[in-house]
């Protein structure tokens, strides 16, 4: 990881260059920038990272104060392994929007941090201020669950067991037959002999994106001050990710059984690219503009 010391020096000697943009752009040059921003995030989406890049390249080359540009060049030069891109993004960014370079360093460290996560089907130990967050998982058409859907559940029950003084949060929409994905795991919990008091209802999230946006919110509505995730093992990493981006602290990683072994080795680069996109996503920056 670059250090962050390091980093500050090495915008010191980009300000002059990338003050040169702070003054902005023709008015008729924006809408092609946008455009081109626009393009790069489909790329991103569409996995051709390297074309995204390229498109990211020729929008800082036209506006360098384009912070959100910066931020993202930032994020899919690590990806790629591009150092230079990466410092150089970073550089910029630093001098450009101080704030946004430090929301841009903590998504580079959540995905770190996230792409070390090792499934783990063992409850952690946790205090009162720490809350039990459980992802959802589509439902049949009926309201019915999945079975993998059971399987989180059964990982969230045990591990509050564990953690009796813990607050819950059940996450997801995407309701089925009028019920949420959140209504139907707290009705399982509550079946299961978990108190209703200590189950928060989130049932707005269609992803994982949003489970982490409104989960956060609803921690810190209820008190709690860090959280264990609850999710399945090809899932727990994106999961972290976002959770730690959109401003949780993390402090257990609990997964059901299913798929265990075949997820403990560390993600390959397509699945670190998921982890990427969810990421800049929970970072807010716009998908288009």
């Amino acid at each position: 990881m670059i250090s962050r010391q390091w980093k500050l020096l090495v915008a010191a000697s980009f300000a002059a260059f990338s003050l040169t943009g702070l003054a902005g752009v023709p008015a008729n040059a924006a809408p092609e920038i946008d455009a081109l921003y626009n393009s790069a995030q489909r790329h991103f989406a569409n996995g051709d990272d390297a074309a995204g890049r390229a498109d990211l390249r020729t929008v800082i080359g036209a506006d360098p104060a384009d912070a959100e540009a910066l931020a993202l060049q930032a994020i899919w030069s690590d990806y790629a392994g591009d150092l230079p891109a990466l410092v150089d993004a970073m550089a910029r960014l630093h001098v450009v929007d101080p704030g946004l370079a430090q929301g841009t360093d903590n998504v580079l460290g959540a995905i770190r941090a996230a792409v070390g996560t090792l499934p783990n089907p063992l409850p952690a130990l946790a205090g009162p201020q720490t809350g039990i967050v459980v992802l959802g998982y589509g439902l049949l058409p009926d309201g019915a669950l999945r079975p993998e859907l059971v399987n989180r559940l059964t990982a969230a029950w045990l591990q509050s067991i564990t953690a009796p003084l813990s607050p819950i949060v059940v996450t997801g929409g995407n309701p089925q037959n009028g019920i949420t994905e959140a209504e139907a795991m707290r009705d399982w919990l509550v079946g299961h002999g978990v108190a209703p008091t200590r189950i928060h209802v989130e049932s707005r999230a269609g992803s994982t994106v949003q489970n982490a946006l409104f989960g956060t919110r609803l921690l810190r509505d209820i008190g709690a001050t860090s959280a264990i995730v609850v999710t399945s093992p090809n899932h727990i990493r994106r999961a972290v990710a976002d959770f730690v981006v959109a401003g949780t602290r993390v402090v257990g990683a609990t997964t059901s059984l299913e798929q265990l072994v075949s997820q403990l080795p560390p993600p390959g680069r397509p699945a670190q690219r998921g982890i990427y996109l969810d990421a800049t996503r929970t970072f807010q920056l716009s998908t288009a503009r």
